[in-house]
């Protein structure tokens, strides 16, 4: 096999564009063209639907892009074994973050990877939690750093943190500047959500459910963005549903405000999830435990304790309550 042009295969089907591939290769259109043709002449299938916006996997090409990943990823440790002159780990590691996450884990990541494992190259995506369960499945990352609710914790997943459940409007908003707001007060209130199916949608309709009858929730717009959702919040046309991960830091800065759900409260577990496709290599090892002492290092620091705080960042002895 032609491991170039398997990596073209993966790259191609990553980008769902020849163009952006031959821009990375500094290389015409064409010549990419042709390498992927030849692939698909020695599969003897075609690999590639070609469309006006793109390309995009054909069924067998869906099928090989598993098997071809594994071969790839092994080959690298390989050749990683074979380059280093030392005990350094090597390779590419890919990790998948949520948006909340990511603004936390990501610069201080990238930083201490580069300073200790300067042959380990980092390949970060961003996706909501359904995303992420689908990619770390498929083998399409090493790592995923995502929600779980409740026991939902699965083989090859270990806890990171606990974050508390909030809901988020205004800043100054008379019910989420409160102490805390109820489960019965969401009944009717406009709120912007993310799309289902979705771990935080399930979770709230599981309280539902135990509720009076005629309790709903007012879902006005499904947004899976969490900067969407937060400027609806910040803004006054809806209140979000979001975690400990990054409403204190929103609350310092005068963004929104936010109080913790109760009655009953929603906790999450953030976890990382390892593939269970093919066996970690080392460098994939060392970046899940350098995720593990930075999510230790935020529990220490506090970063994820309710936010009772003033938009300048001082704590308020007292906590305005609903009217």
């Amino acid at each position: 096999m032609d491991l170039a042009r398997l990596k073209l295969f993966v790259q191609v089907a990553d980008a769902g564009s020849l163009s952006k591939v031959a821009v990375l290769h500094d290389a015409v259109q064409s010549a990419i063209s042709r390498q992927i043709s030849a692939l698909e002449r020695e599969y003897g299938a075609r690999l590639f639907d070609r469309t006006g916006r793109g390309v995009m996997l054909t069924d067998r090409g869906r099928s090989l892009y598993p098997e071809i990943k594994a071969l790839l990823a092994e080959a690298d440790r390989v050749e990683g074994l074979l380059r280093r002159t030392d005990e350094l780990p090597v390779g590419e590691v890919r990790i998948g973050l949520m948006p909340s996450v990511a603004e936390l884990l990501v610069a201080p990541l990238f930083g201490r990877v580069k300073e200790r494992f300067p042959e380990v190259r980092l390949h970060l995506f961003e996706g909501s939690n359904g995303q992420l369960d689908a990619w770390i499945a498929t083998g399409h990352l090493d790592i995923a750093v995502l929600y779980r609710y409740g026991r939902q914790t699965r083989a090859l997943e270990e806890p990171l943190f606990d974050v508390d459940t909030y809901v988020v409007g205004a800043p100054g908003d008379p019910l989420t500047c409160a102490s805390s707001v109820p489960f019965s007060a969401l009944d009717g209130l406009p709120l912007v959500l993310p799309g289902e199916p979705n771990g935080l949608r399930a979770a709230l309709n599981q309280v539902v459910r135990r509720q009076a009858e005629g309790f709903r929730l007012n879902t006005v717009l499904e947004a899976d963005s969490l900067p969407i959702q937060r400027s609806m919040a910040s803004h006054g046309q809806a209140y979000a549903i979001h975690g400990g991960v990054v409403v204190r830091r929103d609350v310092q800065a005068g963004v929104v405000s936010a109080a913790p759900l109760v009655e009953p409260s929603i906790r999450r577990t953030v976890v990382a999830a390892t593939s269970t496709q093919k066996p970690l290599t080392r460098a994939a090892r060392e970046v899940l435990r350098l995720v593990r002492t930075l999510a230790e290092e935020h529990v220490r620091a506090g970063t994820f304790e309710a936010p009772t705080l003033e938009p300048d960042g001082g704590d308020a002895a007292t906590p305005p309550q609903n009217p």
